[in-house]
């Protein structure tokens, strides 16, 4: 069975303590767990850890965290803690973000994400264990770090984000699951491929593995509008978000849908670029939208898919808390 999971809206939310409420909303509402990203707001790690005060049994996780802005020690002391606070309920998700980030907000150097994320989980992982960490890396050099309290038990799980072929298969080899964003059902199944592919290189069996899609959702009694909030989001993530959704899409069969909605966004060609989304019809392809009876209809067709441990209904970037709040009850599993 899927789980139905609750990704925050954090651009939505006017402070930490609305976050814990929409939290505690989630769990009310029996979602399995409640997902936290780290873009340039608060950050993840204090928002969490007031969730996990403020709540009793929804999981939670990080959705993810950049890799470049945290060493790879204090990222496993940081599982390690959240896990503590959380009484066992956190899950750890990471992912490279992007050189947009990454080079000009934190002004570090991007190269290289795909080793550098693999060196990250395997390092994070030796922490979390609770022995003596030796690493020897080609980014990342560890010697003789070990936890000074006890390990976190349960051990939470560490995930990766991917869109490409060789992140996804790097999910598989290396982590406890994948962060999938910004699919089509068959570019979903081809890039589970990917992973399934990644866990037999690692010798791992996929079946313990899991694959999160985080799908962007609008439920509203006016469809019309939650449509256009879904496709406002759309655009804005293959326009204004660097190349890696443009990329991803471009994989997917629509190459020169994905590089004119880009060009035209980046030319401040907005409304042209929202009229192309359209004419490829990429909203029900890569979203739920609609009116509550649509938008349950559209979710269980991709809860149906044997691709998919747990769904994570997300939320449009330009949503206000009345319309997250909607959508989510809409939505409640």
């Amino acid at each position: 069975m899927t789980d139905r999971d609750a990704f925050l809206p954090v651009a939505a939310q006017p402070s930490v303590d609305a976050l814990v409420e929409m939290a505690r909303r989630a769990e009310s509402l029996g979602y399995e767990r409640a997902w936290l990203p780290e873009t340039w707001g608060r950050d993840a790690i204090t928002v969490m850890t007031s969730i996990a005060h403020g709540t009793d049994d929804i999981g939670l996780g990080t959705s993810i965290i950049p890799i470049y802005s945290r060493s790879p020690a204090l990222i496993g002391q940081t599982a390690a803690t959240l896990q503590e606070v959380a009484d066992g309920r956190f899950r750890l998700g990471l992912g490279p973000s992007g050189p947009i980030v990454i080079e000009n907000w934190h002004g570090v150097d991007y190269g290289n994400p795909l080793r550098r994320t693999r060196e990250t989980v395997d390092v994070v992982k030796q922490v979390l264990s609770g022995e003596e960490v030796e690493y020897d890396g080609e980014y990342v050099d560890v010697s003789g770090f070990r936890l000074r309290c006890d390990a976190p038990d349960p051990v939470p799980p560490v995930d990766t984000a991917g869109m490409g072929p060789k992140a996804v298969e790097l999910s598989g080899r290396f982590a406890d699951g994948w962060h999938a964003l910004l699919l089509t059902k068959d570019g979903l199944r081809d890039r589970y491929e990917d992973f399934e592919r990644g866990a037999e290189l690692g010798d791992r069996d996929v079946d313990d593995l899991q694959v999160t899609l985080s799908l962007t959702c609008c439920a509203l009694e006016d469809g019309d509008r939650a449509r256009e909030l879904a496709t406002q989001h759309g655009v804005f993530y293959l326009g204004g978000m660097g190349t890696f959704y443009r990329d991803s899409l471009a994989r997917q069969g629509y190459e020169d849908a994905a590089h004119d909605i880009y060009d035209k966004w980046q030319d401040g060609e907005r409304e042209a670029a929202m009229a192309r989304f359209r004419e490829e019809e990429l909203l029900d392809e890569l979203s739920v939208a609609g009116t509550p009876e649509q938008a349950r209809d559209q979710l269980r067709e991709w809860e149906a898919m044997d691709e998919v441990d747990a769904v994570s209904v997300s939320f449009p970037r330009a949503a206000d808390i009345e319309d997250v709040e909607a959508t989510m009850d809409a939505l409640a599993p």
